[in-house]
């Protein structure tokens, strides 16, 4: 079987941009999962504006979702490249079948507790009177795709990390295309309004999911998915590294959850307004952090593969194009978001007073997305070479920024302000980022060279 990328011997240049593009593509791609449906979802007539804030109340929840494939796959597939980089095959193949074990328990533990919480969940996570409804309609159709999600996010991990980063955007893709297609053919033909955009959403995450363990198990892979081999030691160590980020995807939800409230609690009779303007602005913002994302992560394989493998001097070069990469992506969002946001608002809503306060929303949020390409870069580096003590220290010194800016800001200035709380805490956490990377990196690299651990 020849491989798409030859992680320890291809030029670094080229490998990280076969790797970095297709993961940012693929990252782009399934951000359309939930844009899509919002989009439709908010041109329902009538009733658009308010069912587009009940699914916007529900994000945290399928977010909260995604972290536990998260934990599994971002957490095993760097142990999987470390054993492929340093040639124990068997190894690989004990970690994938642990992992893939994980997943299938963890969604159907999930998708049973999510049923019985469902509704309490919404109520915390920001739903009002007018919005529940449409809340609630959305999940209960979405939770019986559970497993379909968390396989599908979990497992491509394995796809990319063994060099197949073309597959794992085809995966993506899948999924996309049947959404594209399903939902105005499920919310206006059928008539099913909000219950259509869900039921669109698990039918094409069957779609990919299918394309991604038929490819898994399939002998176009080096490590294909086997039964046995289990260990609880496997299944810690994943735990360990997929920790970190779990918790940061987690405790996105938290914050979320906490400016949706936020923004009910100081907005009066605009609450349901701003929530709906919040919900279209972190649209925009999963364009610019899913894809940089891709970026960051689908490259943790050369890193992880050639921290294995010793060839730290990769590593150095590796993480120079991987920086270069995303501040390329995010300075073309920055200059997007600043000049042509209005065309991205009224694919949601065609309320002018809506459109005014998105667009300005918009700008404001993203002001601080180009020193933002920085820290994904280091934080998901750092959890590439399995450094996840620095990553999630890293991470969560963000996140406790945004945390207390969205409380403070709320209680000295207008509502409105609150959008300020996210250039602030990106521009001064990429900072503090930049300071330790170059401050233990040297060391990192020189104690793997010494002690090959």
């Amino acid at each position: 079987m020849k491989l798409e990328n030859n992680l320890g011997e291809d030029p670094i240049g080229k490998l990280v941009m076969r790797l970095a593009i297709p993961s940012m593509f693929a990252q782009f791609v399934s951000v359309l999962y939930s844009i899509v449906d919002r989009m439709f979802i908010g041109n329902i007539k009538e009733i658009g504006e308010v069912a587009l804030a009940g699914v916007g109340v529900c994000g945290p929840i399928v977010t909260l979702l995604s972290s536990f494939a998260a934990l599994i796959g971002i957490g095993g597939a760097p142990l999987m490249s470390m054993k492929m980089g340093a040639k124990d095959e068997k190894g690989a193949e004990k970690i994938l079948a642990n992992c893939f074990l994980m997943l299938l328990v963890i969604s159907g533990v999930l998708m049973a507790v999510a049923f019985l919480l469902k509704e309490q969940m919404l109520w915390w996570f920001g739903a009002g009177e007018r919005t529940f409804s449409y809340a609630n309609e959305y999940i209960t159709i979405y939770l019986m795709g559970t497993v379909f999600a968390i396989l599908t996010v979990g497992m491509n991990q394995f796809i990319i990390c063994q060099g197949f980063a073309k597959v794992g955007m085809i995966s993506v893709l899948i999924g996309a295309v049947c959404n594209i297609i399903l939902d105005p053919i499920c919310i206006f033909v059928f008539h099913m309004g909000v219950k259509g955009g869900a039921f669109a959403t698990i039918l094409s995450q069957m779609a990919s999911c299918i394309f991604v363990l038929q490819f898994l198990f399939s002998k176009k892979v080096p490590i294909r998915i086997t039964f046995g081999g289990y260990h609880k030691n496997i299944m810690k160590r994943v735990l360990t590294l997929g920790f970190t980020p779990f918790i940061i995807i987690a405790f996105d939800n938290i914050l979320i959850i906490s400016l949706n409230a936020i923004l009910q609690k100081y907005g009066g009779v605009k609450g349901d307004m701003l929530l709906t303007c919040g919900t279209i602005v972190q649209s925009f913002m999963l364009l610019v952090t899913m894809p940089l994302g891709g970026i960051t992560g689908g490259t943790q394989a050369i890193l992880a593969y050639n921290y294995g493998a010793g060839n730290t001097e990769r590593i150095k070069k590796a993480e120079k194009y991987i920086a270069a990469y995303a501040l390329v992506f995010t300075g073309i969002l920055f200059l997007a978001a600043q000049i042509i946001p209005e065309y991205f608002v009224k694919i949601f809503t065609q309320n002018e007073t809506y459109i005014s306060l998105t667009v300005w929303a918009i700008r404001v949020y993203t002001l601080g997305i180009i020193p933002l390409a920085l820290q994904y870069t280091i934080v998901d580096g750092f959890t590439g070479m399995g450094i996840a003590n620095l990553a999630i220290s890293l991470s969560f010194f963000r996140k406790g920024l945004y945390f207390l800016g969205i409380f403070l800001i709320p209680v000295f200035f207008p509502i409105e302000n609150v959008f300020f709380t996210e250039p602030i805490t990106d521009i001064i956490s990429a900072m503090v980022s930049t300071i330790i990377y170059f401050s233990f990196i040297g060391k990192i690299l020189r104690k793997r060279n010494i002690t090959g651990m």
